[in-house]
């Protein structure tokens, strides 16, 4: 069963019958018009509360804040570095409490956050003073093949059809009807590459020079997808692969080293 370590007392912490837990993970980011700052983190906490009775875990309280890299009004930057330490920071308290496999659960992407995040933690790996604890980097999307889109060589990477989809079965009260895209080059751009967002300048142009790394002004509303194409049933299908593949890889763990 799921133990919900918010909830529980420490009498109930010593008589936790499971070595796994799962840190989800979200972010505090724009998303659009049409959806609210808080979807990273319902993409993290959501498919855990689905698993229910056949997750076999402490689920830990969620991480709501990461590097995002974006500045549009709302979004809320931790830098990568300082996000990768006390993330490390909570999991060693987990190691110290003589939990065996602890997963981190992001719900959130972006280059430069999860590249932070994993350095962070084979440093932790690499330092460890007990060599029978695991710790899993699981991001939502690698556990739902339908979360990936792709049209005509344009990808749907933010507030597009998949997490569109997904909050319409998860809260739909907060999706609202109306949706905004930016300029149609603008637009394109961004679902070419997720990265085309952030621009590069050098007051020298040479490459010893470190670049100042801004979101490009001409961006004012960050929708990096297909938003248009979603729905309710899409969004339930994606939920039912991220659960299943949550459970398993947790029945997976427990198996081995549990």
């Amino acid at each position: 069963m799921a133990y919900i370590m918010k909830n529980m007392t420490v009498e109930e912490m010593n008589h936790l019958d499971t070595k796994t837990v799962i840190i989800p993970i979200g972010v505090v980011e724009q998303h659009g018009y049409h959806l609210p700052l808080s979807t990273d983190i319902y993409n993290a906490e959501k498919p855990l509360e689905l698993a229910g009775e056949r997750l076999h875990a402490l689920i830990a309280p969620t991480v709501n804040y990461c590097y995002s890299g974006g500045t549009l009004r709302g979004t809320v930057n931790v830098s990568p570095n300082v996000f990768g330490l006390y993330v490390t920071d909570i999991c060693k308290e987990f190691m110290r409490m003589g939990f065996k496999n602890i997963i981190l659960f992001l719900g959130h992407g972006g280059t430069d956050n999860e590249i932070a995040l994993r350095h962070s933690l084979q440093m932790l790996m690499n330092s460890a003073e007990k060599n029978d604890v695991t710790v899993s980097l699981v991001t939502v999307w690698s556990i739902a093949p339908t979360w990936f889109y792709e049209q005509n060589g344009e990808h749907d990477f933010h507030a597009g059809r998949t997490e569109t989809s997904l909050m319409k079965f998860w809260a739909p009260e907060l999706v609202r009807e109306r949706i905004a895209m930016d300029e149609p080059e603008i637009a394109k751009n961004m679902r070419s590459d997720q990265d085309w967002y952030a621009m590069e300048t050098r007051v020298v142009d040479h490459a010893f020079v470190v670049p100042n790394i801004r979101q490009r002004e001409e961006i004012e509303v960050g929708v990096m997808g297909f938003p248009e194409l979603a729905s309710r049933e899409l969004g339930e299908k994606i939920a039912n692969e991220m659960v299943e593949g949550i459970i398993a890889y947790v029945d997976m763990l427990n198996q081995k080293n549990g």
